[in-house]
């Protein structure tokens, strides 16, 4: 690459020539950001209705978060997990006590905290009777991540089929079918899997009765209950967890994405019921997973939700942001319905919204999907009804044409 600087169109030819072809990249390149908003190359200003899918939790270039970082950068980075390190610990105890959970393990990404909590499900059944045929049930339409593991539970055939065959012993049923779900358990269950709110699928929140008896069934079976807030969980529904709305507390949990507000962090939480009876030392590792700086974010990521009152602000813009779209509903033929809990929204279409995403960005506003019919709306949790008003406008012109056309 030429140290003269590039354009933006330049940019994006060498991003085609050096990256892997795994992504469908808008022809875009963002290169900072100040709260709600990011700026291109060419200096460009869009508001950001996806937050980086769910990370950015707390805007842009927020300077609290930017100087723990900066602080912890000078001090140490990287030790291993080898030695304990104080980022790690605070970063721990923050966490017990946001989510009432008892142990913690720190990994790099959501799928990597899926792995963790399928291996400790997993020894947990084996460690009662010595049997390594044990199953999990996963739901229909979930997303659980890329890795063999996670895509084993992930609930849509198109994301597994040229990778097949997955990890064995994985059966799927229907979110909020109970019926679904107890025809499918057998002596053999070991965990079942879900998230809270379907993200990918399509912005399904589970629903409290069906969440309450399938926490029933898991504690008449000693069946682990393994709930995923990796994209729900972090403040987005109004609530830390998605599951505390109901509190149907589960045996295991992961997170991720808003936990370090970009910085890549994730982790698997339990219950001192599973902690002290499955992984062990030498059962499971990570290199980089814990490390001094992702947690440093993390720590500084909880006390500033305290501090700023997160939570307060995402029930409150929630709400009208669910009366905003609940209007766009009742005004195009083409919107069928809006579904989705706080600041995690989706809209159905009974078209295709690709080319209204791409209206959207055009006019500045960065929208995405959750299939081809769903337009997702998952924003900073910092953003205010003014925010909201600006969004509104500018979906409205982008429907208005794609109505027109």
């Amino acid at each position: 690459m030429s140290e003269k600087a590039l354009s933006m169109k330049e940019y994006i030819d060498e991003a085609e020539a050096a990256l892997l072809h795994t992504y469908n990249r808008y022809q875009v390149v963002l290169d900072k950001g100040d709260g709600v908003y990011l700026y291109d190359m060419e200096g460009k200003k869009y508001l950001d209705f996806c937050a980086g899918i769910a990370v950015f939790a707390l805007g842009y270039n927020n300077r609290e978060y930017n100087d723990a970082l900066k602080a912890q950068i000078d001090k140490i980075i990287h030790t291993s997990n080898y030695y304990y390190n104080v980022p790690a610990v605070e970063a721990a105890v923050k966490m017990k006590k946001v989510s009432g959970m008892d142990r913690v393990f720190f990994t790099n990404s959501g799928a990597e905290a899926i792995e963790g909590a399928l291996k400790a499900a997993r020894k947990y059944a084996y460690l009662k009777d010595g049997r390594t045929d044990h199953e999990i049930l996963a739901m229909e339409h979930s997303f659980h991540g890329r890795t063999f593991g996670a895509l084993s539970v992930t609930g849509n055939p198109h994301y597994r089929e040229a990778f097949e065959p997955m990890i064995g012993n994985i059966r799927f049923a229907q979110l909020n079918d109970f019926d679904s779900v107890l025809s499918q358990v057998t002596d053999k269950t070991c965990a079942i899997i879900m998230e809270t709110v379907q993200g990918e699928g399509g912005i399904y929140p589970a629903q409290e009765e069906f969440l309450k008896k399938v926490r029933a069934l898991c504690d008449e079976k000693d069946i682990l209950l393994i709930l995923d807030e990796i994209q729900c969980g972090m403040g987005r529904t109004g609530y830390m967890y998605a599951w505390q709305r109901y509190g149907v507390k589960p045996d295991i949990m992961t997170t991720a994405k808003a936990l370090g507000c970009g910085v890549p962090v994730a982790a698997f939480l339990m219950t001192e019921k599973v902690g002290a009876h499955s992984l062990t030392s030498g059962d499971h590792g990570t290199t980089y997973g814990g490390n001094p700086l992702a947690c440093a974010a993390v720590s500084k990521v909880l006390d500033l939700f305290e501090k700023d009152n997160i939570i307060d602000n995402v029930r409150q813009v929630g709400a009208y942001l669910e009366e905003k779209l609940a209007a766009l509903v009742d005004n195009y033929d083409f919107i069928e319905a809006h579904r989705g809990v706080g600041l995690m929204q989706g809209m159905v279409f009974s078209i295709p919204v690709g080319d209204i995403i791409s209206r959207a960005l055009e006019k500045g506003l960065i929208l995405i999907n959750a299939g081809t019919n769903i337009i997702r709306f998952v924003p900073p949790l910092v953003i205010t009804r003014e925010n909201v008003d600006d969004m509104i406008v500018i979906l409205r012109d982008c429907l208005d044409e794609v109505k027109i056309s």
